[in-house]
């Protein structure tokens, strides 16, 4: 039967591959952020497995996400200011070797006799400080690698690439670990960093940004916080983020549900079902481009999002409770687009690095919280009740941001003043432009 939907109709529900096809180092970022990401996953996997093997204690492989708070913090908003001041390209390198060299001291430590439970902590955080320092640079380039108009697209490949990492690395990671063994699940994500800095080493250098030579302080931390204080729609789009993985993040209980549900063997699912959602989501986006009024469409999906685990926390059965966590893993992923695209398309170049840094807390601490939230709440309140109003408390606090602060819900892509600012910087500077060195 022949296809008879026009071209454009058909396009507005397929992922835009165009930054894929028009753009080298677009392809060369994608291409190590997809290996990397994968092997990472495996570590994911490997290091509370081993602690649960070393210790049988809850509480300490509970523990080994909190020594990263601080640095991702402190680290965070110190490679934000790095990543305007200093070659990004040059700091992404060195934070992949860093990254690589604190999986290294994981495999060292598994070989031992009797590996070191202090070390998986120390590790932890030292990661943590390399994957800080180095994620704003990342996001930061993001914008110099595309087009302005094909950033919707961009952001939309990312997440699917993470979506699809998450799946198949925590599936191969789980299944790698716990049959061959933890030391091999860290020889290939070792593996997987040497091939990812063999395609990142083949990005241009960008030069630095600042004609200051001098490492960034605090002053220049300063800048971009008072930055983000003063754009309040853009710091919606940070206390949406927090307040959703506050409240509606329970991957901490998913044990607990997979109990309750006398699925044990579902708890695999339960991590899955999300990134599902996500993917199929990704995979359909080609919409989004066509959405102009970014600010309403990130609170609609964040609310979404938070019904949607709620629902998870009340359902009846497996099923439904996974088909619930599919469609907060696609609300989630349409908010993430939404919210990169305010960022990409309204932060100018010279503030990138430090706003990612900021972006870089909204969605990695938020998480920790959540987990230490549902966790205690669960003890004291019930499994059920503890999700489901966590998920209903995510719904009232995005309306009542919204409400706060009227011009995140106004903002619209084709009025926004910081929006034209930028696209006139870029359009002196064009995509794939190596700015010299100073």
């Amino acid at each position: 039967m022949s296809d008879d939907t026009p071209p454009r109709r058909r396009s507005l529900w397929r992922i835009d591959t165009s930054p894929l096809r028009h753009s080298r180092d677009f392809r060369l970022l994608f291409s190590s952020g997809a290996i990397s990401f994968l092997g990472s996953m495996f570590t994911f996997v490997a290091v509370p497995l081993q602690a649960q093997q070393l210790t049988g204690s809850f509480v300490v492989v509970g523990m080994l996400g909190l020594v990263e708070v601080l640095p991702i913090i402190v680290f965070g908003l110190w490679g934000g200011a790095l990543a305007d001041h200093i070659d990004r390209r040059t700091l992404i390198l060195a934070s992949e070797v860093g990254s690589a060299i604190c999986v290294l001291l994981l495999l060292a430590n598994s070989l031992l006799p009797s590996p070191r439970v202090w070390l998986l902590f120390v590790v932890g955080a030292l990661f943590a400080v390399a994957d800080s320092l180095q994620r704003p640079s990342l996001d930061a380039l993001l914008p110099q690698l595309v087009d302005h108009d094909e950033l919707a697209g961009a952001s939309a490949l990312m997440s699917l690439r993470s979506s699809v990492g998450f799946i198949a690395g925590t599936a191969l990671g789980g299944i790698v670990a716990s049959y061959a063994g933890v030391s091999v699940a860290y020889v290939i994500d070792v593996a997987t960093y040497v091939a990812s800095f063999a395609l990142l080493w083949q990005l241009p250098s960008r030069g630095r940004l600042s004609q200051t030579k001098n490492l960034p302080g605090l002053l220049e931390v300063k800048e971009g916080l008072h930055y983000a204080w003063n754009r309040k729609d853009l710091l919606g789009t940070y206390a949406i983020d927090t307040l959703a993985m506050v409240f509606a993040f329970p991957w901490a209980v998913f044990p607990f549900v997979a109990a309750r549900f006398d699925a044990p063997w579902a708890l695999g699912l339960l991590y899955a079902a999300s990134s599902l959602g996500a993917a199929a989501a990704s995979l359909t986006s080609g919409w989004t481009s066509q959405v102009h009024r970014h600010g309403r469409a990130i609170v609609i999906a964040a609310c979404m999002y938070g019904l949607a685990i709620a629902c998870f926390g009340l359902a009846p059965n497996l099923f439904v409770a996974l088909t619930f966590l599919m469609l907060s893993g696609a609300a989630d992923m349409v908010s993430g687009v939404f919210r990169h695209l305010i960022w990409n398309q309204s932060i100018p170049d010279e503030l990138r690095g430090r706003l990612a840094g900021i972006e870089l807390l909204s969605y990695s601490v938020g998480p920790q919280l959540g987990n230490a939230r549902v966790s205690l709440v669960a003890q004291w309140r019930g499994l059920s009740a503890s999700i489901a109003s966590g998920g209903i408390l995510c719904a009232a606090g995005v309306l009542g941001l919204a409400v706060a602060l009227p011009t995140m819900w106004k903002y619209d892509v084709r009025t926004s003043p910081d929006v034209a600012n930028v696209r006139n910087q870029r359009a002196r500077k064009p995509a794939g432009d190596i700015t010299e060195s100073q």
